[in-house]
């Protein structure tokens, strides 16, 4: 979980100097590192190593991160 949250930021900063149709690429990376930490994230519910309520908690920020990185991809387009 760690290691895909780490990735999300990284990537937006390492494709931030670069040319639009790099940065994107860089964005999606990111947003595939969000959604594979969603992933782990509800494993991480079902096998009782989170509440309920901590879970919900960062689903609704990764699930923000999604949409606004989802947002500014369409906007380089």
């Amino acid at each position: 979980m760690n290691r895909a949250a780490v990735s999300m930021p990284s990537n937006i900063a390492e494709g931030s100097n670069r040319s639009d149709i790099h940065f994107k690429h860089f964005l999606n990376i990111s947003l595939g590192s969000s959604f594979e930490l969603q992933t782990q994230l509800l494993i991480a519910g079902q096998n009782s190593y989170i509440t309920e309520e901590r879970k919900a908690e960062i689903e609704n920020k990764i699930i923000e991160f999604q949409k606004m990185t989802t947002g500014f991809i369409s906007k380089l387009d």
